[in-house]
């Protein structure tokens, strides 16, 4: 099952999921087929099929739920504790220069804790107010109210001109000027 925007079930919601599992193996127990099972539970025969692996694999328990994907790996104390150690800087922790990478953290994060998460996962910082060190790169001589001038006023006409363009192909060249 995907999720939009990497969201998930709550715990609410992954209850109901965790009784329609069980609800599930009562059937598997039965001898019922995987059809009419998911037709029972109003649930994908995909679905049906995933649980009876797992089943089949590891019981009841296997199909019982792991919990949250996104929980966090790390404690408030740890959390803590790694703010402390990025406040100190990458020279403490053996880096030649005074910016943190996310595969940095990543790395201390693995030698403090011993937990292993990915690159992407340490941008989770953001929520504790970390933000990037390096500020986007802008012109000094970009002028901010003038682009959303542009932007209001220009590029509707210049979008609305493209659009009424008349039909053919998009290539300035003339066919067959190669």
């Amino acid at each position: 099952m995907r999720y939009a925007q990497g969201g998930g079930l709550t715990d609410a919601e992954r209850t109901t999921r965790e009784r329609l599992r069980l609800q599930a193996v009562e059937r598997f127990e039965v001898g019922q087929k995987t059809a009419e099972i998911a037709a029972a539970l109003r649930i994908s025969v995909r679905s049906v099929e995933r649980w009876r692996r797992a089943w089949r694999g590891g019981g009841e328990a296997g199909v019982l739920s792991k919990g949250s994907p996104g929980r966090p790996r790390l404690s408030e104390a740890q959390m803590a504790r790694l703010e402390r150690e990025l406040q100190r800087g990458p020279l403490a922790h053996g880096w030649a220069d005074q910016r943190w990478t996310l595969a940095r953290i990543k790395t201390v994060i693995g030698r403090l804790f011993h937990v292993s998460c990915t690159v992407e996962g340490t941008w989770r910082l953001k929520r504790h107010g970390w933000s990037r060190q390096q500020p986007t790169r802008r012109a000094i001589e970009r002028d901010d109210d003038a682009v959303e001038v542009w932007k209001k006023e220009t590029w509707p006409r210049v979008r609305a001109s493209r659009r009424s363009a008349a039909p053919g192909p998009s290539s300035r060249t003339r066919p067959g000027s190669r």
